[in-house]
């Protein structure tokens, strides 16, 4: 299941050290609730939808650290299968979908 290996994810040792120390340093996974981490992983890695509530998560979230974590997913050996290029695209869809939602429901200056 995706929870599964989300944690596996999460938990697997990667080979770039760059990435891990920007998900270490930024406290990369503990700064959305699972719900939400789950729902932004099923829109990216998946077929899904990502909610207003979970947006506003990803966006307070970062790019810096939602990149880093798509990227580091991507290396784990659960995922060789996936396209990186489909991948990273549909990753940049979402951040921008959401950033757009966000910005539209901020009221204006």
């Amino acid at each position: 299941s995706a929870l599964v290996v989300l944690f596996l994810t999460c938990g697997a040792a990667m080979a770039t050290k760059e990435i891990d120390q920007i998900i270490k340093e930024n406290h990369c996974e503990t700064k959305m609730g699972l719900p939400c981490v789950l729902e932004a992983f099923t829109s990216i890695f998946e077929i899904g939808s990502i909610s207003n509530k979970c947006c506003g998560e990803l966006v307070g979230f970062g790019k810096v650290r939602h990149s880093a974590l798509v990227k580091r997913t991507l290396e784990n050996p659960l995922f060789e299968d996936l396209t990186p290029a489909t991948i990273i695209a549909k990753s940049i869809q979402t951040w921008n979908d959401c950033l757009a939602l966000i910005d539209s429901l901020s009221p204006s200056a």
